[in-house]
């Protein structure tokens, strides 16, 4: 029997990226929305269902997308750029700007996919580490910076796993100092208290990746955009795959633009919620990082984070473990779900902690 051909060298050595995905009765590991959303929207993407036209490929463009986000974010539709979720925008950026013979900066403990998009397209990764605190360190990425020259720098705030958010000052440094793309993922940032998306112009090196899974209550829909200059787009375009965005998810994305006053409730359910949360976590033996995201970061102290994480799963709830990421060792990181479900994290973490 003739041997399986072999997939790229590089490619048979790295191990995907992965979460876990167990039946338990709370999960509080991937950063979803606990909420459904509005049965409004439910309803008017039900009827869209019967009005797609099958048989046709969808708009190459998205444009009614694109129009309806530039409208929302006050930028011309040129400046839009949609996907299949984040990581396609990530990729589609990665392909376009990066790849064999170009470097990709990033600042560890942060995004995992930053990264292996990087390397699976071929590009160096060069990582830069944060300070002692998580927060990132202004002197560790003049001197990345200085010794690489990276084709796409990547900041993500807030940033995943840690929660922290970058000041506008940081933002504005950075980009002073990118001798390529500075990349802002905000897949969090309408948790947050401020946006780099105010500084998004045609004459700066700054594009600004959002999603809808997370605040949209949208995961299922894997619906991910850009902003930024449309010079930058364009040469994006020239890259993705043609009609690479189905009609239904183009309508599902313009038909959630029409419910933001609903968008907004649900985040700022989570925002109160995540206080709850932490104000019960500081009373415990762990360490908690502060958090501008629909998740927390926590260390315990008594007792390994891999231990605890096991006792809680024990107890049907699945939070992340990040033990493993740089800088990270024993931490874990619960997303914020609704009252009932951190109530169920609350008693099993008290359990596994004694």
């Amino acid at each position: 029997m003739a041997e399986h051909f072999q997939p790229r060298e590089d490619v048979a050595m790295r191990a995907g990226y992965h979460s876990p995905q167990v039946d338990v009765e709370v999960r509080l590991n991937t950063n979803e929305s606990p909420f459904s959303p509005p049965q409004a929207f439910l309803d008017a993407l039900a009827a869209e269902v019967g009005r797609v036209k099958w048989n046709r490929y969808p708009d190459r463009a998205a444009l009614d997308l694109r129009v309806k986000i530039a409208a929302l974010h006050g930028v011309l539709p040129e400046q839009v750029f949609v996907a299949n979720g984040s990581n396609e925008v990530l990729q589609t950026l990665t392909l376009t700007y990066a790849g064999p013979g170009r470097s990709v900066a990033v600042f560890e403990p942060t995004y995992a996919m930053h990264s292996q998009i990087a390397r699976i397209a071929g590009s160096e990764v060069v990582e830069g580490a944060r300070a002692a605190d998580l927060s990132l360190d202004r002197a560790e990425v003049r001197r990345v910076l200085a010794e690489s020259s990276p084709a796409i720098t990547y900041v993500c705030s807030p940033n995943n796993p840690t929660g922290l958010i970058e000041t506008e000052e940081t933002v504005r440094e950075v980009l002073s100092l990118v001798p390529g793309l500075l990349v802002v993922d905000e897949a969090y940032a309408q948790f947050a208290p401020w946006s780099a998306l105010s500084l998004v112009s045609e004459d700066l090196p700054l594009v600004v990746t959002r999603t809808f899974s997370k605040t949209w209550s949208m995961a299922a829909a894997r619906l991910g955009y850009l902003v930024g200059p449309s010079w930058v787009v364009a040469e994006m375009e020239k890259v993705v795959l043609p009609y690479h965005l189905d009609s239904l998810k183009q309508a599902a994305g313009t038909l959630a633009l029409d419910f933001v006053e609903e968008m907004e409730h649900r985040v700022a359910e989570l925002v109160e919620e995540r206080g709850r949360l932490v104000a019960q976590l500081v009373d415990l033996p762990v360490e908690v990082w502060p958090s501008s995201a629909n998740f927390v970061l926590f260390r315990p102290i008594e007792r390994d984070g891999d231990a605890v994480w096991q006792d809680l799963l024990d107890q049907s709830v699945l939070v992340r473990n990040c033990s493993s990421w740089p800088g990270l060792d024993g931490c874990l990181r619960i997303t914020i779900g609704t009252t009932e479900e951190d109530d169920r994290f609350l008693v099993a973490l008290r359990k596994a902690l004694s």
